[in-house]
């Protein structure tokens, strides 16, 4: 399995490619498609599904351009059904930049197992950033795609429309420190880090 990390769009918001099997998922296409369509065509990888963390605009920029162009489905947490239609709720609109709009989600996802391709990923609800947060786990390989939940050294945001920190502590004791230690954790923003490392050194959530 190989995982590509590409930060991309106004604020540097990491986008993964997952690719295995000649397939690939991409998760989070934060914008500039064109980097994302040239690093799978470089990957030499079908797509065939795109998964949101969750559906701030940062994390949705080039969605519409992305499902248009390989025909593949879109997966999200039903509680921000609403989010990629409007530009109030996905944050677009708030920070003064251009609007960002997609269409509504193909599949919602609940907090099981999901099942693409030969592939099984955890899906664990990680509420607190926003309430439709969710975190992508690799069993087999070992890491988790955990959207702007849980960062290296630091935490997401909880000032936005619909952000609570109890529950992104919460979620972050849960659904991430319950991991094994060894488990990489790729986050929505800046470089990877550990389920260790964090436990042990976060500053705002300890184990």
């Amino acid at each position: 399995m190989r995982v590509e990390q590409m930060p991309l769009g106004p604020i540097s918001t990491n986008c993964y490619i997952v690719g295995y099997d000649e397939k690939a998922i991409i998760i989070d296409p934060a914008g500039e498609e064109d980097r994302i369509t040239s690093k799978i065509a470089e990957m030499n990888v079908k797509p065939i599904a795109v998964l949101l963390t969750h559906a701030h605009f940062d994390h949705i920029g080039a969605l519409e351009k992305v499902r248009e162009y390989y025909q593949i489905p879109v997966y999200m947490h039903e509680q921000e059904s609403e989010w990629l239609e409007d530009p109030n709720l996905n944050g677009s609109q708030l920070f003064g930049l251009d609007q960002v709009k997609a269409k509504k989600a193909d599949h919602f996802l609940n907090t099981n197992e999901l099942l693409l391709g030969n592939i099984t990923i955890e899906v664990r609800h990680t509420p607190g950033h926003s309430p439709g947060g969710v975190a992508f786990v690799f069993h087999d390989n070992q890491f988790v795609i955990g959207g702007d939940s849980l960062f290296a050294g630091a935490i997401g945001r909880t000032d936005l429309p619909g952000g609570n920190f109890e529950q992104l502590e919460a979620s972050i004791r849960e659904e991430f420190y319950t991991l094994p230690d060894e488990y990489i954790v790729y986050p929505g923003h800046g470089p990877e880090t550990t389920i260790k490392q964090e436990k042990e050194s976060n500053p705002f959530v300890q184990a």
